[in-house]
């Protein structure tokens, strides 16, 4: 019972078995001994709050924030114990910013919430008591079959039971959930595919066995077991047979599937992300600037709370006669009384501490990332795409990063893939002009002839070969090379997850079958760039792909139509780095078709031109074109019959199948006959060249990252500009042991010694990368710290971010950036301080997870060298103006102390307290911080080097913090002391001879001041608007507008009339005017003069930009600030 109870309160959640069963249509049996699973609903709730619990949950979140909560306590204190000023002084700056954060908040939820329900509330068909019943998406149940008609999207996960179609198969766009655009085939299995209509479907008895939930959206085990006349058949599923959550159904009339994940079970629910969690340099740094506040904060406190006691404890200074202290005080403890005045203290000076600081920043990181979006110079006409925020807390970290780490094909490249050439037998061939040529020495040639050469636009064309004086030696040479070109071809035709489309029509597949198409009318659809451009080569040289269905794959070869029964599709995994097809002939042979990298297939082959093959990939690789090997195997009947036994136990098991599988299919795939090599181009995208010399020139360190070969990556390295040709190119690869890498590692640290005055390059493969990172990281980090270039070649996803972080937790602690446009990039886009996601042909992963989409690389220069420059430069600016002016703010009051005996009595009224930070000298600095331009953009993106300038947080070192707090003490100093010596004590300043109180005192302080910082931020802006003047000039109006209405009028629900005409006494008196005017010009002449003095004699590289490049009426703005 007790553990029925915890269960029910969440403490002790019950056991949840590995796998659910599911009974399809909800036929659950009648024995009375089976309990049904229980599983949630399938609404869809992305919301945060609810009516109920928005205002508790909210507030409790946001006092989870330090300065939030540190506020909360400063207003507690003030309600408890008696304090100088009123509770409403740190109560409502708290009330503003907790309110204006909740209703932004609050608003994004109540989006969410429309979202959700008009989600849930979607109308679906379902099948109940053999007949289609209407009802709506959130209640549908698991284990309901569930009816989606042509366009329409899945409302759960589905497991796909039938179609339209003879095959039971339908094609869907997941275009909503990982980006690809491309259509995607999925199948029922044979059983359920036949059931058409609603009432076959209620004839069907079956159970799913399949996994829990997980949110890989590429990852589906489960099994289907089917009863029919009284036996049970088994059936695996596997992705192909699952239908996403968020996928629409496409070219097909209409599917039925069961619902086997619903709600926020289903994939698309458990891939929801949240906002990234990252924390730039600057924020760090105002974290570190909020302690020392804080010490100052505290500092002050005990030092007027021991002053107070110092000086009363001398009888001159005790309390007057009209203030004597009761016996009860007397006797009160003395160190509930001392800590009492020490918060008190706390109170008085707690507004160092400035709460809109964070708010100010929220709103300016927000605000500012729409001028991204907005740049016309980041958009793409071609693919019609502008540059994407994900986030907008890192985008002063565009200006800091020192590497950058970048994918190769599809991020460097423009991922578009041309076949150039092939290896056939050991003979190389290339394409030109849409015909093959070979060239090299035929297998007769003797070694002295010239190479031999022959063409051929078509397969039709091979006889050609045949007729060549080279093979005319014996008519089983001609035999044989048409067999292996024949079965090479068919291999790239047949070794594929290609779609046809009929570009006549709407779709994919409208008929089962395109064969009386020529091969101009096809068009192929493919998830990778490399398969389409294969497909396609094989087709214009007369083998052609026609179409395929869940069992049979179509080819025209010269003409001749021949249908492949399709056995088994052994998928690509980034381990194996192949895929394989297992077809049955015409003939009635059993062929194992296999495709993949040379470092996966050459190792398991045992006949064909190995070594020749070799030699030719390697040649293809300098040239930087991407390989593949293409190899196979022909099955006898009893191995056939192994295989497909071993293939249906590891797919139908449901523990551990993804291992089963690794291990037959590597059983299967060994033995191979070597048919020869591909080899396709992919073009460099443009400026990269130019783009990356600029990130070099700005100090930024390149590495790329690829799972290429060592030649290919080489020589598009080269290419690109990322290794130029004087650079020394050290290489750390097929590396076999650990005290292998490690004296190699010394080595190379010997020859940069050696030769320091030379730039090196540093090539790593995956699996020497791998030794060094185990055991060897810190000589690794040295070598690769000394060379300019870095290039990782062979890399698998986890080893990208592997050394991302290695980079990262390094001593000196870089900022890096990671830029990538597929899914296999996601690892390292997520560990760098800065994800960039390329918009490419890879689908929408990368761009989805990182923190900025852009469509191509050359777009990374005006990211980081004008915006990030001046996004840095803004926020640094803010946050060093803040706590500046919130010196100058308290400083005066902390001085003020030293003349009323430490009593407490505060030198500003409570409502000027309250209104400095929200009203009188806000709105000047967010404007700056959105619009400032201290530099032509122009220039920023021509003199990259200029980007060395803000690095390593240099705007926001301690030198910086601390001129723009001494600048602040200083400033308040003049303010407190000025007011003090030029209007204070015995000094007459109004025509009756009365002398100014402390109110009128306090409020001239506060006017120099309001006056003084408005006027400093003045002097700091370069870029001037018609809103900079509105706000800037508007401010100062607004305080002067303001102070007259406040003091000009009795407020009846005031407790105090303190003010009432102080203001206005204060401007009539002609003495305060010129002292208001001296102080305001005594603080910005020495600013203004270290200014000079600065540019001058020691000036930055932006301080002679400016100087040089600027024209005689500002900086000239860019589309990203004018629209």
């Amino acid at each position: 019972m007790w553990r029925w109870v915890r269960q029910q309160l969440g403490f002790d959640p019950p056991h949840q078995s590995d796998t659910r069963t599911i009974y399809i249509a909800n036929r659950f049996p009648q024995n009375g001994l089976y309990t049904p699973q229980k599983f949630i609903d399938n609404r869809i709730i992305s919301s945060k709050y609810t009516v109920w619990n928005f205002v508790p949950k909210n507030l409790f979140e946001q006092f989870r924030r330090v300065a939030n909560f540190y506020f909360l306590i400063i207003f507690l204190v003030q309600l408890m114990i008696d304090t100088p000023t009123s509770p409403i002084t740190s109560g409502l700056p708290l009330f503003f910013v907790i309110t204006v954060t909740a209703i932004k908040q609050g608003y994004e939820d109540w989006l969410r919430h429309n979202s959700d329900n008009e989600v849930n509330g979607a109308p679906v068909y379902v099948v109940r008591s053999g007949g289609l019943v209407k009802t709506r998406s959130k209640n549908i149940r698991v284990g309901d079959i569930v009816r989606i008609a042509k366009d329409e999207i899945f409302p759960a996960d589905l497991v796909l039971l039938s179609s339209d179609r003879l095959d039971g198969s339908c094609h869907v766009t997941t275009a909503s959930l990982d980006g690809e655009t491309n259509l995607k085939t999925h199948v029922a299995v044979p059983e359920t595919a036949i059931l058409q209509t609603v009432a076959n479907l209620d004839t069907l008895v079956a159970v799913i066995e399949c996994q829990q939930p997980e949110a890989d959206l590429y990852r589906f085990m489960g099994r289907m077991i089917i009863t029919q006349q009284m036996e049970e058949i088994v059936r695996p599923l596997g992705p192909e047979s699952l239908l996403l959550r968020g996928a629409r159904l496409k070219n097909t009339k209409e599917i039925f599937g069961v619902a086997v994940y619903t709600g926020m079970e289903t994939k698309m629910a458990l891939n929801y992300k949240s906002k990234s969690q990252k924390r730039s340099a600057v924020e760090k740094s105002m974290n570190t600037f909020l302690i020392v506040y804080l010490i100052i904060l505290i500092s002050e406190a005990i030092i007027s709370t021991i002053l107070k006691y110092t000086w009363q404890a001398e009888e001159k200074w005790d309390e007057p006669w009209y203030n004597q202290k009761t016996e009860h005080q007397r006797n009160s403890s003395k160190i509930l009384k001392f800590i009492s005045d020490f918060l008190a203290f706390l109170v008085l000076y707690n507004f160092i501490i400035p709460i809109s600081l964070y708010v100010t920043v929220e709103m300016q990181k927000f605000l500012g990332s729409f001028f991204i979006g907005w740049d016309l110079d980041l958009y793409h006409e071609e693919s019609d795409q502008k540059a994407q925020v994900n986030t907008s807390d890192l985008n002063e970290e565009l200006g800091q990063v020192e590497y950058v780490f970048t994918d190769k094909t599809g991020t460097l490249t423009e991922n578009e893939m041309q076949f150039r050439e092939c290896s056939i037998n050991g003979v190389k061939y290339q394409e030109i002009n849409g015909r093959l040529v070979s060239e090299g020495p035929t297998p007769d040639s003797s070694e002295g002839n010239l190479p031999y050469l022959s063409s051929f636009s078509r397969l039709n064309n091979l006889s050609h070969l045949a007729t060549s004086s080279s093979f005319r030696t014996s008519p089983e040479n001609e035999t044989e090379l048409i067999k292996e070109h024949d079965l090479f071809f068919k291999a790239v035709s047949l070794c594929h997850t290609v779609q046809i489309s009929n570009v006549q029509t709407d779709g994919i597949g409208d008929g089962p079958w395109q064969s009386n198409l020529a091969p101009s009318q096809l068009e192929y659809y493919a998830s990778s760039p490399d398969e389409k451009a294969l497909v396609e080569a094989a087709a214009r040289f007369g083998i052609v792909f026609i179409g395929s269905s869940e069992e049979t794959m179509e080819v025209k070869t010269l003409g001749k139509l021949e249908r492949y029964k399709l056995l088994h599709v052994l998928e690509f995994d980034s381990d194996r780095r192949r895929m394989s097809v297992i077809v049955q002939a015409p003939s009635g042979e059993k062929l194992l078709f296999v495709k993949g990298a040379e470092s996966s297939i050459l190792p398991e082959c045992i006949g064909g031109e190995i070594e020749k093959t070799r030699i030719h990939v390697d040649e293809f690789a300098l040239k930087g074109l991407r390989t593949l090997c293409m190899a196979y195997r022909q099955f006898t009947s009893k191995e056939y019959e192994e295989i497909d036994r071993r293939l249906f136990e590891a797919r139908t098991a449901l523990q551990q199948r993804e291992e089963k599988l690794a291990d037959v299919f590597q059983f299967i795939e060994k033995d191979l006959i070597l048919l020869g090599a591909t080899a396709v181009e992919d073009k460099l995208q443009d400026k990269v060249r130019e783009t990356i010399e600029a990130l070099r020139m700005a100090g930024i360190k390149v590495w790329v990252l690829t799972g290429d070969k060592h030649e290919t990556a080489v020589s598009v390295s080269l290419s690109c500009g990322h290794f130029h040709r004087t650079m020394n190119i050290l290489e750390l690869i097929n590396q076999k042991s650990d005290s292998e890498c490690a004296e190699q590692l010394r080595q190379l640290a010997r020859r940069i010694t050696e030769d320091h005055v030379i730039q090196h390059g540093l090539v790593v493969d995956g699996t020497s990368l791998s030794l060094a990172l185990r055991e060897h990281e810190k000589l690794f980090m040295e070598v690769c710290r000394n060379c300019s270039a870095v290039l990782c070649c062979r890399m698998a996803p986890l080893q990208k971010a592997k050394v991302i972080r290695l980079i990262k937790i390094s001593p000196e602690k870089p900022i890096t950036l990671a830029v990538g446009d597929g899914a296999n990039d996601v690892s390292m886009i997520q560990e760098a301080h800065v994800g960039i996601g390329i918009m490419g042909k890879e689908g929408r992963q990368a761009a989805r997870n990182s923190d900025y989409a852009i469509a191509r690389f050359k777009f990374l220069s005006k990211l980081l060298f004008v915006h990030g420059h001046f996004y840095y430069i803004r926020i640094a600016t803010l946050v060093q103006y803040f706590f500046y002016k919130n010196v100058c703010f308290i400083t005066p009051q902390f001085l003020y102390q030293f003349y009323c005996l430490f009593s407490q009595q505060t030198l500003y009224d409570s409502v000027y307290l309250t209104l400095y930070n929200i009203c009188f000298t806000s709105l000047p600095i967010l404007i700056y911080s959105l619009l400032e331009q201290h530099i032509d953009p122009h220039v920023l993106q021509n003199k990259p080097t200029l980007y060395r300038d803000i690095s390593k947080n240099r705007q926001l070192s301690i030198k910086t913090f601390l001129y723009w707090t001494l600048l602040g003490f200083s400033h308040a100093f003049i303010f407190f002391f000025g007011s003090y010596f030029l209007i204070g004590k015995d000094t007459s300043l109004l025509g009756n001879g009365q002398m100014f109180g402390n109110w009128t005192f306090g409020t001239l302080v506060f006017t120099v001041m309001v006056i003084t910082v408005t006027v400093k931020m003045a002097l700091e802006t370069h870029f001037w608007t018609w809103i900079n003047h509105l706000v800037t000039w508007g401010s100062i109006l607004f305080y002067f507008v303001f102070s007259l209405f406040y003091g000009g009028i009795l407020w009846p629900f005031l407790g105090s009339q303190n003010m009432y005409f102080v203001f206005i006494q204060l401007l009539s008196s002609g003495s305060a005017w010129f002292a208001i005017i001296l102080m305001v010009v005594t603080c910005l002449f020495l600013d203004i003069m270290k200014k000079v003095f600065d540019q001058q004699v020691h000036p930055t590289n932006i301080e002679k930009a400016q100087t040089r490049y600027l024209s005689p009426h500002g900086p000239v703005t860019v589309s990203s600030e004018q629209h």
